[in-house]
Order: C-alpha cells, then sequence, then structure tokens
C-alpha cells in the first residue's frame, strides 16, 4: 500500500473511531468521555491513529454549536434532534472538519459519504452529500471559517495564524 493510501486507511480509521465517540457523547453526554477513552485505548489501532480520534472527536465535539448552527440552515426540514443518531454524528465531524480547514472540502466530504455508506441507510448519502455540499459552499463563501468561529487550532493542534 502506497504513503497515500496508508494515510487514506488511517484517517478513515480515525474517523470512524471519532464518530462512535460522538455518537455515545450525543447520547450519554460527557460522563461517558471516561469510557469511550478507554474504548479508543482498546482499540486496535495504532497510536497517530487512535491521537487523530481523540483530535477529530474533541475538535467536533468542542464545536458542535456552531456545526449545529449551520446544519440547521442547511438540513432543509430536518430537525437536527430528529435526524438519526449516525447520520447527525457525520454531519457534526464533517462540519467540524471542513471549519477546521485540515483537509480539502471534497475529502471530507467524500469520507462523510463512505461512514453513511458503511453504518447508516441506503437514503444517508445522498442527504448527507446535500447537506454537506450547501455547508461547503457556505463555508467558502465565508471564507475560512464561519463568523461564529473563534477556535485558532486545528484538528492537528497547529496554530493558525
Amino acid at each position: 500500500m502506497s504513503h497515500t493510501g496508508r494515510m487514506t486507511a488511517k484517517r478513515r480509521c480515525a474517523r470512524r473511531l471519532a464518530l462512535q465517540g460522538l455518537c455515545c457523547l450525543d447520547v450519554q453526554g460527557d460522563e461517558a468521555r471516561p469510557a469511550f477513552e478507554q474504548f479508543i485505548d482498546d482499540s486496535r489501532e495504532n497510536t497517530d491513529t487512535r491521537d487523530l480520534a481523540r483530535r477529530l472527536l474533541e475538535t467536533a465535539w468542542a464545536d458542535r454549536a456552531a456545526c449545529d448552527d449551520l446544519l440547521v440552515r442547511h438540513a432543509r426540514h430536518w430537525q437536527l434532534e430528529r435526524l438519526a443518531l449516525v447520520d447527525r454524528n457525520i454531519l457534526r465531524l464533517a462540519t467540524a472538519e471542513m471549519r477546521a480547514r485540515h483537509a480539502p472540502d471534497k475529502v471530507v466530504i467524500s469520507e462523510a459519504l463512505h461512514l453513511a455508506q458503511e453504518l447508516s441507510t441506503a437514503e444517508s448519502p445522498r442527504f448527507v452529500n446535500g447537506v454537506l455540499d450547501a455547508v461547503a459552499r457556505e463555508l467558502r463563501q465565508n471564507g475560512s471559517k464561519d463568523a461564529s468561529d473563534t477556535n485558532d487550532n486545528d484538528v492537528n493542534g497547529d496554530r493558525r495564524g
């Protein structure tokens, strides 16, 4: 497998772990954090993948209010709390990644679609694609991050200037 292929696989595994954590936190709240930390530690993924999963999870969970504001505007005719748990958190994870601007929008959306195909219903990928495409368009129109953002750290822990 090429270096690029290994990086893609690592990020895909990290996204899957982060999504599981988001779903857990979404249902059980912050009190589930220690159990999920143990789940990540017990996973068979390498240290880099586990660390990336933690960063993705922390970024998406900390940024969920701003992400939800964006998602509400673009998930027309849907209340976020009425979306399927997995779909809602796929959308949050991808929106947080796009807001952090550490990967191209097309890559983030493609990975979100992969998660939706793998873990949700047959209709989910089309819905996820439509919502995330609209979110990406708004983020591009408003610059690198939307106006409600106050976090200058990207998901990889690097300071943005």
